[in-house]
């Protein structure tokens, strides 16, 4: 069992039970050195290093071993997986996997932070549409 940060669509909890194909305890949670960003016409955000930054989100419990395959193929090929540290809210720290956005697919991010509050009026409906059934595609969509 291990722990999976989460910074964009898989923050919601019906998408990531969707997609890793189980419900586990979670807590809020913040990862030093890196920033979020809007990937260019897409609404799920990519995460990369960034000196003097940070990004807030969601770590997911003790995931079994199933649900990593199948994070891996959602994620696609833009990402790759990364063991970092997290903080939790009461100062702890733990150690979680994530999903980073690959350097050499850093030229389709877009300037600024990506809003999550946003994602959640605007953009979760269709991206849930789009992305039901990703386990019949190559699967992407962000952590």
């Amino acid at each position: 069992m291990q722990h999976c940060f989460t910074y964009g669509s898989l923050m919601c909890e019906d998408i990531m039970a969707a997609v890793s194909g189980t419900r586990c305890s979670f807590v809020a949670a913040s990862l030093d050195g890196y920033r979020r960003q809007p990937v260019l016409g897409q609404a799920y955000p990519g995460m990369v290093s960034a000196a003097r930054a940070g990004v807030q989100g969601v770590l997911y419990l003790d995931l079994p071993a199933s649900a990593w395959p199948r994070l891996d193929r959602f994620e696609g090929e833009e990402y790759e997986r990364r063991q970092v540290v997290v903080r939790l809210q009461d100062g702890r720290v733990e150690t979680a996997w994530t999903y980073v956005f690959r350097p050499e697919c850093a030229g389709r991010l877009v300037d600024g932070e990506w809003d999550f509050e946003r994602f959640l009026r605007a953009g979760k409906a269709s991206f849930t549409a789009q992305y039901v059934g990703f386990d019949d595609r190559a699967g992407d969509k962000s952590a």
